[in-house]
């Protein structure tokens, strides 16, 4: 099933699969309501899974194109789509900048969810200050990599920042093909141009989140370099939580490229 909701700004496009407790997928990226396709197909026997366009993707459009969209805008809308789904707390599962989304929520709305798996977090707040800089520098040089140069030049750094390797990355057969028509061009460009700059300029309570009744799990991908800023940002908030982060199949982007053992290990988890 699929709907249309109406946020501040924008109109949110979602879909609804499976029966059970409600689990929503916040996807990064130019990842929208399909990228999740396989992982969906593994969850659904157990969950009623939620997926969406973020605004200013594929079919979630912005009132006005130009105005753009912050992070208090993304979190709003997961507020509204929460309450227009359900009125039970639910689980959810936040990839990237999902999972950033998904901290905002578990600080400014504890009530919706009952446990939060935040994989590999793009949050500067959570590093220490030096390294915070750093990696804000690092997503800025991106930016500015592909206004200049466009997405060909700027994929394989912002893949590199990240620790996918595009080329030779491990994935489980069978998947669903996503080619980079388009669609995706046009999402990888809102997400570079507009949410890496609500990265940059997120106002993140990090302290708060040691206080939210929201169970949170920090994750990271078993392949993600241990150097790399969402490695680190998922292991600062284990620390910070005092939890320990717990290891899921691939890398960044595990729950694409192996969507059966990463739908398994979530099920485990929620199980716990």
């Amino acid at each position: 099933m699929s709907g249309l909701l109406r946020a501040n700004g924008a109109t949110l496009y979602y879909e609804v699969h499976g029966t059970g407790p409600v689990l929503l997928i916040s996807q990064s990226g130019e990842g929208d309501a399909d990228r999740t396709t396989d992982l969906v197909r593994h969850l659904a026997g157990d969950h009623t899974v939620i997926t969406y366009d973020r605004r200013g993707l594929s079919r979630s459009a912005l009132d006005d194109p130009d105005r753009g969209a912050s992070m208090a805008d993304h979190v709003d809308d997961v507020h509204r789509l929460l309450a227009a789904v359900t009125d039970r707390p639910a689980h959810m599962l936040g990839c990237s900048f999902g999972a950033v989304i998904g901290l905002h929520l578990a600080v400014e709305h504890p009530e919706q969810l009952d446990t939060l798996i935040a994989h590999e977090p793009v949050a500067p707040g959570l590093l220490p200050a030096p390294e915070r800089v750093r990696h804000i520098r690092e997503l800025e040089e991106l930016q500015d990599l592909y206004r200049e140069r466009g997405l060909a030049e700027a994929f394989g750094e912002i893949a590199a920042a990240l620790g996918i390797d595009p080329v030779a990355q491990d994935t489980e057969p069978g998947l669903t093909p996503h080619p980079l028509d388009d669609r995706r061009r046009a999402g990888f460009d809102f997400f570079i141009r507009n949410d890496f700059g609500a990265v940059v300029r997120d106002t993140l309570d990090v302290a708060a989140l040691g206080d939210t009744p929201v169970r949170v799990i920090p994750a990271f991908g078993r392949t993600t370099p241990r150097h790399v800023f969402d490695y680190r940002c998922a292991h600062e908030l284990a620390a910070l939580l005092g939890v320990e982060a717990r290891e899921f199949p691939g890398g960044h982007n595990g729950n694409t490229t192996h969507p059966r053992a990463y739908a398994t290990r979530i099920l485990d988890l929620l199980a716990a």
